[in-house]
């Protein structure tokens, strides 16, 4: 063998030159794809040349084979590789075909998504949530989802399997690898351009001939117009009359009906259409009735806030709530009434503008309380029976009459303890009770049942302001004392700035309770039941008549006052 040590010489030039020239032909390096000849077969592996490699790449010929490369297995083919290591720990090459396919299918899948492109492949297998498709140019496995498979429901999608067809890339997750396509939108593209096409064909105000019930939902119907576009007509639009669902109407799918298109939506591609406005409208004929005059309705629809009543075919009128009863405010229609019942109303109101009718069934019956004004006037006692109760007052119903009075806790008993005596009465007690007010137009009555008793304040009628009297200390707390008149039923009580003159004598502690001590009225008002007692007042005048009596400084040393000696040497002194 011959080393050359002199490379100046021409043949050492040419032969340096030869070898550069051969190696800038191939770029090795280790996560690029190269492309390799095949130049060996066996039955289990392929032998490829790469220049520039010191070794042949081996493949293993099953991973040709699962990657449909079966034609490819021919000597002087030539297969793309991924170089993933120029040389392992054994000192051979590693190359991977199925990563460099998978590398270039990526590339395009980008590009595609980038695009907006569709790409081509066919559905090979079905997995959880859908299906997996294959990419068939570069062999890209991807994920089809079950709501992307079709524009409508598919029980059976095995007419679609292995088929060539389009997809549209609709994800793309660059990190993990993972692609998402949908066939849904491919369909929905031709129809849409096709669904335009049609549409641009109707006008508001078109009557369509011969439309055929397709099917029912609880908001309406749809229909299919000539086999090229679907229509709904929604529930308000398929009779002036209400009703609850179209099969009140419509009895067969596959039945004819003109239509009239009332609004066309270009953008989402929508065609309105209605049956009532091909029909005479009712509402034309309620100048055939008046205001405040007694009509006979039916029952078609019962809603939580009140009843549709129709008058005539197609008319209909609400009937609120509030204008069922007089007795019971907001009652529900539901209790009262059921559809198809034939009721006695009043029209209260029609709105041309608005196409409104406004009626009213308690109109039509005597107004309760007006009764109740002309049989019990104010300040009449009438027995009933408590029919509720809550926790501030009663609920009484007099016989034969349905209106309920209301008695309030206070209007039990005359002393204070009313919530206390509310304690003492159930439903179904029998009870006395004068009437105090009645409102016919609030529809309120009031009643009292203290009122039916003797009022124990009349023991103050004939008393009067600074007048003394006798009471009997009933019990004592920090704020005062509670005494009760003798002779009288009531309690009231005395505070403490009332207790004495001088603040040392105001203690409650001072008292046990049971005594009988002597106080003065200094608040009396008959009319508004009110009193207010005092034992400072009671000092204040029996001082002031000490004085006027006695003028002496050696008699006021006697009285139980114990500023009553200074005031006398004040007086001595003037």
């Amino acid at each position: 063998m011959e080393i050359y040590k002199d490379l100046s010489n021409p043949a050492s030039k040419e032969f340096e030159k030869l070898l550069n020239s051969t190696l800038s032909k191939n770029q090795i390096e280790e996560g690029k794809i190269i492309e390799g000849k095949i130049n060996k077969i066996t039955d289990k592996f392929v032998f490829l040349f790469v220049e520039g490699l010191k070794s042949e790449p081996v493949l293993d010929i099953n991973e040709l084979k699962s990657m449909g490369l079966n034609d490819k297995i021919k000597l002087g083919e030539t297969i793309p590789v991924l170089l993933e290591k120029i040389e392992d720990k054994n000192g051979e090459v590693l190359v991977s075909a199925n990563k460099a396919q998978k590398i270039r299918g990526w590339d395009k899948l980008v590009e595609a998504y980038e695009k907006n492109e569709p790409i081509m492949g066919k559905i090979t297998s079905k997995c959880k949530g859908g299906c997996i498709v294959e990419h068939i140019d570069t062999g890209s496995l991807m994920f089809l989802p079950g709501s992307q498979i079709s524009d409508k429901p598919l029980k059976d999608i095995s007419h679609l399997m292995n088929e060539p067809q389009k997809f549209a890339l609709i994800k793309l997750d660059k990190v993990r690898g993972n692609a998402c396509v949908s066939r849904r939108e491919i369909i929905s593209s031709f129809k849409k351009e096709d669904k335009a096409k049609i549409i641009e064909k109707y006008k508001v105000g078109d009557i369509i001939k011969g439309a055929e019930v397709k099917g029912y939902s609880s908001f309406g119907c749809f229909f299919n117009v000539n086999g090229e576009l679907d229509v709904l007509v929604h529930l308000q639009e398929i009779s002036w009359s209400r009703i609850n669902h179209p099969d009140e109407v419509f009895s067969n799918i596959g039945e004819k009906h003109d239509l009239k298109v009332i609004s066309v939506d270009k953008e989402k591609l929508q065609v309105g259409c209605s049956v009532k406005q091909l029909l005479p409208d009712p509402f034309e004929n309620i100048g055939n009735y008046e205001l405040n005059k007694v009509y006979k309705v039916k029952v078609v629809k019962i809603m939580d806030f009140g009843a549709f009543c129709e008058l005539e075919a197609g008319l209909i009128s609400l009937l609120h709530s509030s204008e069922i009863s007089w007795n019971k405010k907001n009652t529900s229609a539901k209790k009262m009434f059921k559809v198809n019942d034939k009721i006695d109303c009043i029209i209260t109101e029609i709105d041309k503008e608005k196409r409104r009718v406004a009626i009213s069934h308690r109109l039509t019956l005597k107004n309760p309380f007006e009764v109740f004004e002309k049989k019990f006037p104010v300040g009449t006692i009438v027995e009933g029976e408590v029919v509720n109760k809550n926790e501030y007052s009663l609920f009484v119903k007099v016989e034969g009459l349905e209106v309920d009075i209301f008695v309030h806790c206070n209007d039990l008993v005359w002393s204070n303890n009313g919530e206390q005596e509310l304690n003492n009465y159930k439903k179904g007690d029998k009870v006395k009770i004068k009437v105090l007010e009645i409102k016919v137009s609030d529809q309120k009555i009031r009643g009292g049942l203290r009122q039916t008793k003797p009022d124990p304040f009349d023991w103050f009628k004939d008393k009067k302001i600074r007048q003394t009297i006798t009471v009997k200390i009933i019990s004592t707390d920090s704020k005062g004392l509670i005494v009760k008149p003798e002779g009288c039923d009531l309690d009231f009580p005395i505070k403490k700035s009332n207790i004495a003159i001088n603040a040392a004598d105001t203690r409650t502690s001072r008292f046990t309770g049971g005594e009988r001590i002597d106080c003065a009225i200094s608040d009396l008002d008959i009319e508004k039941r009110k009193v207010t007692l005092s034992i400072k007042l009671l000092e204040e005048l029996e001082k002031k008549e000490a004085l006027e009596k006695y003028g002496a400084e050696g008699s006021g040393k006697n009285l139980p006052f114990s500023s009553l000696s200074e005031d006398l040497k004040k007086k001595d002194k003037k």
